[in-house]
């Protein structure tokens, strides 16, 4: 989202620990609801120019009572889970919403699956794999598989470069640095960024 690609970055990361429901995890429902311990990690990589927040709650995919949420703010507007706001001439803001066509909600009968996302205007994505009903999930995955059979076979541009994996890792790893120290840490330049 904020194509830094290699760019040194200056982490600061704090957490903190609080009782919440969790009536989900791995193992499936919980019988009860009572309050567990959870952890919330809050960073902040700056990267000069972008700026990245990072807030995870430990277990927050599979708690339904903790919603997913995104924010990428720009010069000239910003995405807010599935709301954009832009300015893209003086005095005209704008609005609009990402929408999902999904079949199979209420009163459309077909199995329910993923057709496309457009945001009132044009159409942002379409699902590849509309007709399998796979979940979002697996629409990525299967995307990843996909785009690296082609890498392999057909010398495309690798999908999810180990460069950039290394660079994820780095920068996954200094949150943890900065969570143990309580200091920033600053990432470097690497041999991978060639």
């Amino acid at each position: 989202m904020l194509a830094v690609g290699f760019e040194e970055a200056a982490v600061s990361a704090r957490s903190f620990t609080l009782p919440v429901v969790d009536p989900q995890t791995r193992a499936g429902w919980a019988d009860h609801v009572d309050p567990v311990d959870r952890t919330t990690v809050l960073a902040s990589l700056d990267f000069g120019s972008r700026v990245g927040v990072y807030d995870y709650t430990d277990n927050q995919v599979r708690n339904p009572v903790r919603g997913n949420r995104m924010i990428v703010r720009g010069t000239h507007g910003e995405l807010a889970d599935d709301h954009l706001v832009r300015l893209p001439a003086p005095r005209t803001p704008l609005e609009s919403d990402l929408r999902r066509w999904q079949t199979g909600q209420y009163l459309n009968f077909e199995v329910p699956d993923l057709y496309q996302i457009g945001d009132g205007e044009r159409v942002l994505y379409t699902n590849p794999y509309f007709g399998h009903t796979l979940p979002d999930e697996d629409i990525a995955v299967a995307t990843l598989l996909e785009r690296t059979g082609h890498w392999v076979r057909d010398n495309t541009e690798a999908p999810y470069p180990l460069a950039q994996a290394a660079q994820d890792q780095l920068l996954a790893l200094a949150i943890r640095e900065s969570l143990d120290s309580g200091d920033v840490v600053r990432t470097g330049q690497e041999p991978w960024h060639g």
